[in-house]
């Protein structure tokens, strides 16, 4: 059983004493969701999932981010899917942040709990049940897989951040690491999801400008983030949506970690015609 704890959105519904004003904001290059929007009414149901509504984060959308999408998804007991990927060009990855679930993957079945990782290859057979009594709150994100001759697709993988060391960046003095679930060296996987963690008082010291998408759920804690030309303050339960070569720059004030899940495309030449 995993230690690991994640923040979860609940659901619900802000009272009416509330103000209007909010973090929300989404820009020609990039776009801030923050927790508090992630009530009932913004959520969808998807075919062939019983007990199931998803808070959709990211979907590819000319113009903007445009290789993947990515759903914060909430099982209740009793639901899951036995037909969960209409697309059978598409890969995905699952990361728990709260309760139990059972993930049948070809012919093994996995338990995950909290920080539990899945790699799951384009055309595979799978499926998900909650046999628990609580509901279960995961990350989903999806990318149509880019295949190239003569390059098999990567293997499915089921593992736990509790398993995999996360790797120190180079001159931080481990102030800033990241955990790699999959080796982004292996040229077969087109994409990757990775767990940045960052202590107190670290930075990113230089704006990053670079052709990858992102997509970061804040996992724990909050920050400073420079997002293009501005600096935004972001918090456990956030997300964030960048587009190609948006400046980017991060500043953990503490007082504890700030930690989030990252998607990004890599390892493929960028196509030439859209």
């Amino acid at each position: 059983m995993s230690d690991c704890t994640y923040y979860a959105p609940q659901g619900g519904l802000p009272p009416q004493s509330t103000l209007l004003s909010g973090r929300a904001v989404f820009t020609e290059a990039y776009a801030v969701i923050p927790k508090d929007v992630m009530t009932d009414i913004v959520t969808s149901l998807l075919p062939h999932w019983n007990k199931t509504r998803a808070w959709v984060l990211a979907r590819p959308m000319s113009g903007f981010a445009e290789t993947f999408s990515q759903y914060l998804m909430e099982v209740a007991p009793g639901g899951g899917s036995d037909r969960p990927e209409p697309d059978p060009q598409a890969q995905g990855v699952l990361f728990i942040l709260e309760g139990e679930l059972e993930l049948t993957l070809g012919d093994e079945t996995h338990k995950m709990c909290p920080g539990g990782y899945a790699y799951i290859p384009p055309g595979s057979s799978w499926s998900i049940t909650n046999r628990g009594g609580a509901p279960v709150r995961f990350h989903w994100v999806r990318k149509a897989y880019e295949a190239v001759e003569g390059i098999a697709p990567p293997l499915p993988l089921v593992t736990n951040e509790q398993d995999v060391p996360p790797t120190p960046m180079p001159d931080t003095n481990g102030t800033w690491a990241t955990t790699r679930f999959v080796d982004t060296s292996d040229i077969a996987h087109d994409m990757c999801v990775n767990i940045v963690t960052l202590k107190p008082g670290a930075v990113i010291p230089f704006t990053e400008t670079h052709v990858m998408e992102h997509g970061l759920y804040v996992l724990e804690g909050k920050a400073a983030y420079r997002l293009n030309r501005d600096w935004v303050e972001v918090e456990a339960g956030d997300f964030m949506w960048l587009r190609a070569f948006c400046p980017q720059a991060c500043y953990a004030g503490g007082p504890g970690n700030f930690r989030y899940l990252l998607y990004k495309d890599i390892n493929r030449h960028p196509k030439l015609k859209l």
